[in-house]
């Protein structure tokens, strides 16, 4: 506590509700952009938490309006360190060959348990087809394109968020987002 600014002190609890609340909204859709970069569970999951915990302790206090941006930027950076560690793991493994086993994760049984609005086989199918599909074009874009389109249709930040928290300037993320459009109408035809 200090003795210099009483509001702040007494603001701060209110302060790291909304954190926490706006973290809680994001996480999800946080884990599917790494996961998307990644194609591993685990590392994505490492990256958001790494990428909140910096996010918070960096941002934290600045005004809520202001953290949509700050904490994509702050994901951005950890995925792009990421895929730099994962190029320098990938020339290596080619000279030394990892041990190991395959061990498969047991499987949850919750997920056994019938769920009674479930739409049936066939519409399950169709929808897992089309999930499938967009999973595989999602994953084939490049990287700028993957980032303009989750950020600005998936998140809904504004153009401008989107540049912040991408590095780039507005038209960039335009093009970027057009150029991503266009290839996913073009993949993704057969499902319209």
């Amino acid at each position: 506590m200090s003795q210099l600014d009483p509001a702040a002190d007494a603001a701060a609890p209110a302060q790291a509700k909304r954190l926490d609340a706006f973290l809680r909204g994001v996480e999800r859709r946080a884990w599917r952009m790494a996961e998307l970069a990644t194609r591993q569970r685990e590392d994505a999951l490492e990256l958001v938490q790494e990428a909140m915990l910096g996010f918070a302790s960096r941002y934290g206090a600045q005004p809520p309006e202001q953290w949509p941006p700050l904490f994509w930027r702050v994901l951005d950076s950890r995925i792009h360190d990421w895929q730099r560690r994962h190029a320098v793991r990938s020339r290596w493994s080619v000279w030394f060959a990892r041990g190991g086993s395959d061990e498969e994760e047991a499987g949850d049984p919750l997920l056994a348990i019938a769920d009674g609005r479930e739409p049936g086989p066939l519409a399950r199918l169709a929808d897992r087809e089309a999930g499938l599909a967009l999973d595989a074009a999602l994953r084939a874009l490049p990287l700028r394109q993957r980032q303009a389109f989750l950020l600005r249709l998936w998140e809904g930040l504004d153009v401008a968020q989107t540049a912040t928290a991408m590095r780039c300037s507005q038209g960039s993320v335009k093009t970027h987002l057009s150029r991503a459009l266009a290839r996913l109408r073009g993949q993704l035809e057969a499902y319209r």
